[in-house]
């Protein structure tokens, strides 16, 4: 239209001009467009000498400019009813047809007439309240759902490491420990529930979960490996049973095995763990962000800045870029408190991500756990005698003759496992390909999380872009168009509302107190537990020889991987000892499927 090119600065003749006045005088955005014209004029002949009033004559060398007349009989109110129920602010019968004169308005008070009236007021801090919170809302759910995301995503990739580390070491006793294999599945079972359960946040033990599993796993192996002539006579619920669960950890048949294994899953499964909680405490801080209450104060100050510019007919204006600054850092000012704590909580993610995916630790420690039991069941049958001579003396004789079996060690494929722990259909079934899935969800959290560090202090900033302000040569200042906003632009946070001119901070918002409190003690509890969570990772345990030496014989277990010299070499340390000597070999290794390599069977 003609008068919107006219209104926004274009190309103007004088039937333009006259075209434009006639518009003014019947609609109720005079003032404002007044204002644009008169800006415009300016520039185009390069002042204007004499401007008489603004309900007058505007004199000007080319043209004469009648200025519409603000008077309650011609100011019309049809622009405000239009904006009023296209916001869907309230009754449409609140609106006047005609400005008022003598109306007595509480917030949005100016002299003259308007097309406001108290009902409307009251109308103005419902849907204000109401557009606000929403705005507020539709930030925090993109963040609320990111954190939500990923750990639904971080939970779905331990489960599934965890049911696929089931299914190796079920495959292992399958093939290769066939004598366990039925009898060991309930434990299995039971161990691996335990780990998923402690990686949810259940208050279980990693240690005491596999310290258990091998305890239940002493007697079977001591009646169907290391004396398989006495499972029939001895069950696991015997007084047999019950005594060799009671000494495992005192014998000690798995040797080093199972503390290695605890100490690695603690360390590995307690950093997931931890990342795993740190997420939902996030969630939580989010939803309460998103039922954030608004003060009265704050609401006053938004009708003042969203709608008291309609009062006069101004439908159009919008609020200064520093006017809706201050407002909403007044509004948000218990929201902004949270910046500090959310930072070194945003850090603390940071770390524990790294910690758990960095060198794809998580991954490898559950891998492992098949090699584990298997060097375990390999270390107790090669002590067999030495392990039946001490239950003899300690839980009764054992019929039978104790045997040192040397099992045979078939080719297991990762792809057998057991009904009791499928796998899921839809996931990799290779370890590389989780590395990479891990690593890639690893990354991608974290380059989210660099973008939503500041999120709270960002806030009011956020809710102050686009086609919420006006960054132009005029907007509304609350109480009049002006060029540019004059007011003094406070900071972010309570303490810096105490020179905020728009928004008077009275008390604390007492939920977002709690939040932050609680928010800064789980980043202290967690920073304390930090160098307990995840330990450097261990190098792969290598084969020993375990040297028991007497006056008359030293006894060298595990032989076949000691040479002589070794050996003697190490006679004298042991003898130093009351207790068995365990000593390491440096070239010892594994093989391929997790077996143990003997460095002098060339």
């Amino acid at each position: 239209m003609r008068w919107e090119r006219l209104a926004y600065g274009a190309e103007a003749g004088v039937e333009d001009l006259f075209v434009l006045h006639f518009w003014l005088s019947g609609t109720g955005t005079c003032t404002w467009y007044y204002r644009k014209w008169y800006l415009l004029l300016n520039e185009m002949w390069g002042g204007i000498q004499t401007l008489v009033r603004l309900s007058g004559v505007l004199f000007s060398p080319p043209v004469v400019l009648a200025a519409c007349v603000i008077d309650a009989e011609s100011y019309s109110c049809h622009e405000v009813r239009t904006a009023y129920q296209l916001r869907q602010v309230g009754p449409l019968h609140r609106v006047p047809e005609t400005p008022g004169t003598d109306v007595d308005l509480l917030i949005c008070k100016h002299q003259g007439p308007s097309c406001c009236t108290r009902k409307m007021e009251e109308s103005y801090q419902i849907a204000v309240k109401r557009e606000t919170l929403h705005n507020i809302q539709s930030y925090s759910y993109e963040l609320e759902h990111l954190i939500s995301g990923h750990s639904d995503a971080f939970q779905d990739m331990f489960q599934y490491l965890l049911s696929f580390s089931q299914g190796h070491l079920s495959s292992l006793l399958e093939g290769t420990y066939s004598p366990l294999s039925r009898h060991t599945l309930p434990h299995v079972n039971q161990l691996f529930s335990s780990l998923s359960l402690y990686l949810r946040g259940a208050n279980v033990s990693v240690e005491a979960s596999v310290q258990q599993f091998f305890n239940n796993l002493f007697p079977l192996v001591y009646t169907r490996l290391i004396n398989p002539g006495i499972e029939g006579s001895m069950t696991e619920a015997s007084e047999m049973g019950d005594c060799l669960r009671m000494i495992r950890q005192d014998v000690n048949p798995f040797g080093p095995y199972p503390a290695a294994m605890a100490q690695e899953l603690a360390g590995a499964l307690g950093a997931g763990r931890q990342l795993g909680l740190a997420l939902e405490e996030g969630v939580e801080v989010m939803n309460a962000t998103e039922h954030v209450s608004l003060s009265k104060e704050c609401v006053k100050g938004l009708v003042k800045m969203v709608f008291c510019s309609h009062c006069r007919g101004l439908t159009l204006i919008k609020p200064c870029v520093g006017y809706c600054l201050n407002v909403m850092r007044g509004c948000l000012a218990s929201v902004s408190e949270l910046d500090q704590p959310w930072r070194r909580y945003t850090s603390l993610l940071e770390q524990l991500t790294h910690a758990m995916a960095g060198q794809h630790s998580l991954e490898l420690a559950l891998l492992e756990v098949r090699g584990r039991v298997h060097n375990a069941l390999l270390y107790a049958q090669r002590r067999g005698p030495l392990i039946t001579a001490t239950v003899d003396k300690v839980c009764g004789l054992t019929t039978g003759e104790p045997t040192s079996m040397h099992p045979t060690s078939p080719e297991v494929t990762t792809s057998t496992v057991t009904s009791s722990s499928p796998l899921p259909s839809a996931a990799p079934s290779q370890p590389e390909q989780w590395l990479r899935q891990l690593a890639h969800l690893k990354r991608e959290f974290l380059m989210y999380l660099q973008r939503y560090k500041s999120f709270f202090a960002a806030l009011p900033e956020m809710l102050c872009e686009g086609e919420n302000v006006m960054d132009d040569s005029t907007c509304w200042s609350g109480d009049d168009v002006v060029e540019s906003y004059s007011g003094r632009v406070v900071g972010n946070g309570l303490h810096a509302q105490r020179q905020n001119p728009e928004v008077k901070v009275r008390t604390v918002d007492p939920t977002l107190a709690e939040v932050k409190e609680k928010l800064d003690r789980f980043n202290r509890f967690s920073s304390k537990q930090g160098h307990h969570l995840y330990p450097a990772p261990s190098p792969r345990i290598k084969p020993f020889c375990s040297l028991h030496v007497t006056s008359e014989i030293t006894t060298v277990e595990l032989c076949r991987f000691c040479s002589p010299d070794f050996v003697t070499a190490n006679q004298q340390t042991a003898l130093d000892s009351s207790q068995p000597t365990i000593l390491q070999r440096p070239d010892c290794g594994f093989h391929s499927d997790g077996a143990l390599i003997d460095p002098l069977s060339n």
